[in-house]
């Protein structure tokens, strides 16, 4: 049995000494099956004493030698089960087969997703009670606050769907051209576009753009201000969040998406029509007499009625995964990133539920 006496101060300061002393203490020891550190005499520990009296452990039971320490009082001795925890060779998790792999990823995912649901689900029944608490006392709504989000969304988004409506808008007519040509049909393309981007391609277009601009920027405001406090602040000064922060931002979107997808229907018809007059020779007399024979009040009215419900979405899904941010930069990154994701996939489904009902319906 060794028994080694730690006594005096095992600080920062005489760190040199006391490691001359351990590599001293460690020399001829290869017979040794069993050692007790004794610490009674420690009159000072700090880490750097602490990590030495870790190592002559570590060593010692890398010889095969069963340590134990003793006489160390309570906070040395948490600051030494640290020291030595953090040394500690981690635990190799063992490694399961790719496909049970896969399939735990799979059950995982689908187990968020439910939670997401149940998440959202409940928001949605928080922002409509404070919703209607706003529209029963109609002092507390914030116009201000909605105006400011209207100027920011849609005013401030217009020129990016502008360009991108008429950009997506030219390169739809320069393809169906060179494949109606084929056939002597170029004036038909006023038809393609005209139905295309005022049903579908317009909102889809405009809510994929809010949401990765707008969505984005609700997410980060709110998770900005959750990890900064401040949402606590004005829970604590008797106010509800959700009526302060949420409602002015969704009721911002909901307003601007259908003036953003006008826009965005008008652009890409210009775009469209541009390019059929260069490309095409279809005069803008003929594609406007095309366009008009080829739509009507419903192709136009489809469109505008996707829009609030995509804005509210967008602006629902934006504010719960803000609202979800924790302490750190890297949550709020998560966060932003997953609330563009989300709205985005969301969009298309919200699309594709509105496509069946009008087909049923025959709109």
């Amino acid at each position: 049995m060794l028994r080694i006496v730690f006594g005096g101060l095992w600080v920062a300061d005489g760190a040199r000494p006391a490691e001359q002393a351990a590599d001293k203490a460690m020399e001829g020891l290869d017979s040794i099956k069993s050692a007790k550190l004794d610490m009674s005499s420690v009159e000072k520990l700090d880490t750097m004493g602490a990590w030495l009296v870790a190592r002559i452990k570590h060593e010692l039971e890398q010889r095969k030698v069963s340590v134990t320490v003793e006489g160390a009082r309570e906070e040395y001795m948490l600051l030494l089960n640290e020291i030595i925890c953090d040394g500690c060779d981690p635990h190799v998790r063992q490694k399961n087969p790719g496909v049970v792999d896969y399939l735990a990823e799979v059950g995982m995912a689908v187990a968020r997703s439910g939670s997401d649901l149940v998440r959202g689900t409940a928001f949605l029944g928080d922002f409509v009670i404070s919703l209607g608490r706003v529209i029963l006392n109609p002092r507390r709504f914030r116009l201000t606050s909605v105006v400011n989000q209207v100027e920011k969304m849609a005013f401030r988004g217009a020129p990016i769907i502008i360009l991108i409506s008429l950009l997506v808008g030219a390169i739809i007519a320069q393809q169906s051209l060179f494949q109606l040509q084929a056939y002597g049909t170029s004036a038909f393309v006023a038809d393609l576009l005209g139905i295309l981007i005022l049903r579908e391609l317009a909102v889809l277009l405009t809510a994929i753009m809010m949401a990765g601009r707008s969505g984005s920027s609700i997410t980060a405001e709110i998770g900005s201000m959750k990890m900064r406090e401040e949402i606590d602040a004005l829970r604590t000064m008797g106010l509800d969040p959700v009526e302060v922060l949420v409602i002015p931002r969704v009721l911002g979107l909901v307003i601007s998406m259908p003036i953003l997808t006008f826009i965005s229907a008008m652009s890409g018809l210009f775009g469209g029509g541009l390019v059929a007059w260069i490309y095409g020779s279809v005069t803008p007399d003929i594609f406007l007499s095309r366009l008009q024979a080829a739509i009507g009040l419903n192709t136009f009215l489809v469109g505008m009625i996707k829009a609030p419900f995509m804005a509210l979405v967008i602006g629902l899904i934006a504010c719960v995964e803000g609202l979800a941010v924790k302490g750190s930069a890297e949550s709020l990154g998560a966060q932003t990133t997953d609330s563009v994701v989300k709205s985005i996939f969301m969009v298309i489904v919200v699309d594709g539920l509105f496509a069946m009902f009008f087909a049923a319906i025959h709109y």
